[in-house]
């Protein structure tokens, strides 16, 4: 606590010579008194509790003006607050959701494990607004750019392989992504493109796709996905299903391309653990800039002296009037 005008503490010593006064007078008999020789038909009469009571009032405004007078000293007591602004990144998450993507050489497939490790890396950038935009044959937005936490993370699980065209049109899936960021005023704006294939598909190049991002400044994540040589893969059977062994083909060279001419970096995911990975070395690149700004809250505690000084003036015409005056004497 700390006084705003601690000059005015100063007139507390002006309760001095008040006390003194009252003091002075009681001791040397100035209040009017009875001269006896005796005063031993006194001794067993009471009336101590009066002798006490009839000081009260002094103290009690004694007090109030001690309030009063700290009271418009103006005491505050301060805390220092921090106020916290982010400036935040668009991302767009560009998932492939070809059939491939059923792939099991991750747990329990390829596009289960890309779902989970996303909404992993979403959870953890609170200030960020996220979009995703899925690729297979062709490409569509699953969920524009938003900080709805929540209805992300859902629309994110709700996507599976075999609902749109198959095929891997890497080229469309990263225009879909780019739509969504070149309008952006994010200071870092960001494409995750996630594939397991090579381009087949779509009217739109992964090499033009790549000249549009780098145009409007947009870097691009690429992550390649599957193990190293075959893979399995759910194959229906006469018998049912079955997994089979497949080549993993991934059009790296072109990843890599497309990373670098955007600024971003090429990624092998062979694994879940190594997507994880991957997705957290992504979360330290891409940090997003805090601004923290400290400023002081004050708290005026002024009201709590003067509800004393009030109480006290209140206590004492109450007791002056109505209490001392019935106390024998």
């Amino acid at each position: 606590m700390f006084f705003e005008y601690p000059e005015l503490l100063w007139l507390l010593l002006l309760l001095l010579p008040v006390v003194a006064i009252y003091v002075y007078r009681q001791v040397k008999g100035l209040e009017p008194y009875l001269v006896v020789s005796s005063v031993t038909p006194w001794l067993h009469k009471g009336g101590s509790l009066k002798k006490v009571a009839r000081h009260i009032p002094f103290i009690l405004r004694v007090v109030a003006l001690a309030c009063i007078i700290v009271a418009i000293a103006r005491p505050r007591s301060s805390s220092t607050f921090e106020k916290i602004d982010t400036e935040g990144i668009d991302i767009m998450l560009a998932l492939d959701v070809s059939t491939s993507m059923l792939a099991r050489d991750f747990t329990p497939d390829r596009i289960n494990a890309a779902k989970d490790i996303a909404i992993q890396f979403v959870a953890e950038r609170p200030s960020d607004r996220i979009g995703v935009a899925v690729f297979a044959g062709e490409s569509y937005t699953q969920s524009p750019l938003t900080t709805d936490r929540a209805t992300l993370i859902n629309l994110i699980k709700e996507i599976d392989c075999g609902i749109i065209e198959d095929g891997t049109a890497i080229g469309n899936g990263l225009a879909t992504a780019v739509s969504r960021l070149k309008d952006s005023q994010a200071k870092s704006r960001v494409v995750i493109l996630l594939t397991d294939g090579v381009n087949n598909a779509g009217e739109i190049s992964p090499q033009m796709a790549a000249e549009i991002a780098k145009t409007y400044g947009i870097r691009v994540y690429t992550i390649g996905v599957g193990a190293m040589g075959t893979a399995p893969y759910p194959v229906q059977t006469s018998f049912g299903i079955e997994l089979q062994q497949v080549e993993v083909k991934i059009d790296e060279p072109l990843l890599q391309k497309i990373a670098e001419e955007t600024n971003g970096k090429y990624f092998r995911a062979t694994d879940n653990t190594k997507l994880l990975e991957i997705y957290g070395e992504i979360n330290k690149m891409e940090k997003n800039r805090t601004l923290v700004d400290s400023f002081p809250l004050y708290r005026e505690l002024f009201m709590y002296f003067a509800l004393v000084a009030l109480a006290a003036i209140v206590l004492e015409l109450i007791l002056k009037l109505f209490v001392i005056k019935q106390l024998p004497d």
